[in-house]
């Protein structure tokens, strides 16, 4: 009887890690300046089946490590799917990535490494979710991140619309949006139909598991309010370091000694302030030098100081400076700290030359994180929406990405 319940317990165990949510995990402190996209410059990457996503990454201790990658299919709520290795991939994994080169010229030595999938040994056979892992030669994992592949099979009609809640009137943008399916079979669209929308590819205020209203011939339409409804935020501060020596409207000094340190403008509290406009890359960065031709190699890594006055709202809760540069994690590296000297929240931050995106959030206690107190939320702001259309087939055993629609709140509406 013990031995029946010891099986018993390890399957439970072992059919409960497989059902986890998967989760992107942040890289150690060697690890900097992640780029992961398509074939597009926004870092983000959705690509359709058969074109290529590219991964760059550099390891700043320079020492020629061996790192491994590893691909996981996902259901669309990021569970992994029931699906063999063998169904989702061609060729394998596991495999060492084995284009890297050292840096050259610079203060700070790093390798840069290089992947592209697909590649002579591994391709994709099915649209969905997928995470990228990457592994160090003790097969300890150092990051991982999320990537779609579609098909267009389904087309996605969308538009933002101001919010008609009354409490949210100036804060809230709505997103209501449409699929046609006029070239692909539903049976049952209510139970095979799923979708996800993300305001700037940022997936913890991603809304899910939203049914259709109604349908009108071969549509499904989406006209909800609050259900579709995200908090606009403000636009992004931004600097550039592609000329070490030059300083720009955002930067008020630069120093030289381990590295260059620039120190930027004393930001402030905008949630007080009227709406401002002013063109960001929704909290993206972009490598790039004027001291050399290849951003990958030849861009410099130095300090980059971030200053913001303390105010008493904030308490003792944790102010951090954010955006995709490091993947919108709160870590030690981005936290600020209290300087009594001058009241100022202070971090400085080791990033590679180009031009950055960033704001300032705040988390308590009970690790809530809020996104808009420092920069104030306006329904105006200029946001960018994706919207994800999933597909399960009855008896099928992963969620296949049938289609998706972009849309912009520049244009929006009441």
């Amino acid at each position: 009887m013990r031995f029946h319940i010891k099986h018993i317990i390890f399957f439970l165990f072992v059919n409960s890690l497989l059902s986890q949510v998967q989760e992107e995990i942040n890289p150690p402190s060697n690890i900097k300046s992640i780029i992961f996209k398509g074939p597009t410059d926004d870092q983000f990457p959705i690509v359709q089946l058969g074109d290529a996503i590219y991964l760059d990454f550099d390891d700043i201790t320079a020492s020629e490590q061996d790192f491994y990658y590893k691909i996981i299919h996902c259901n669309y709520d990021w569970t992994p799917s029931d699906l063999l290795k063998s169904q989702y991939l061609r060729g394998i994994d596991d495999i060492r990535i084995i284009d890297y080169e050292n840096s050259y010229n610079t203060l700070q030595p790093y390798s840069n490494y290089k992947l592209t999938i697909p590649n002579e040994n591994t391709g994709l056979k099915v649209s969905g979710n997928y995470m990228l892992e990457v592994y160090d030669s003790n097969y300890e994992l150092q990051f991982s991140r999320r990537f779609l592949v579609y098909q267009n099979l389904v087309t996605v009609g969308s538009t933002v619309k101001r919010s008609r809640d009354f409490e949210f009137l100036n804060e809230k943008q709505v997103v209501q949006l449409n699929i046609n399916y006029s070239d692909f079979q539903l049976i049952n669209p209510l139970k095979e139909v799923k979708i996800t929308i993300l305001q700037n590819y940022y997936w913890p205020t991603s809304i899910s598991n939203i049914k259709p209203q109604f349908t009108i011939g071969n549509q499904l339409v989406y006209k909800y309010d609050k259900e579709t409804s995200f908090f606009g935020g403000n636009e992004y501060l931004n600097f550039d370091t592609k000329d070490l020596r030059a300083p720009t409207v955002a930067i008020s000094s630069i120093e030289v000694s381990d590295l260059y340190h620039h120190y930027l403008f004393t930001d402030i509290f905008r949630d007080n302030r009227p709406y401002t406009y002013f063109p960001d890359i929704n909290g993206d960065f972009a490598i790039n030098t004027s001291q050399g031709e290849d951003t990958s190699r030849e861009a410099e890594y130095s300090k980059v100081h971030f200053s913001l006055p303390y105010q008493e709202k904030i308490g003792l809760d944790e102010v951090f400076v954010f955006g995709k540069f490091n993947n919108f994690a709160l870590d030690e590296e981005n936290k600020m700290v209290y300087n009594p000297d001058n009241g100022l929240l202070e971090v400085a931050i080791k990033m590679k030359q180009g031009f950055y995106n960033y704001k300032y959030v705040i988390k308590d206690d009970d690790a809530n994180i809020d996104l808009n107190s420092v920069s104030g939320n306006f329904h105006f702001t200029e946001n960018n929406y994706l919207i994800l259309v999933y597909y399960r087939d009855i008896g099928a055993l992963y969620d296949s990405l049938i289609g998706i629609g972009t849309t912009n709140s520049r244009n929006i509406s009441n």
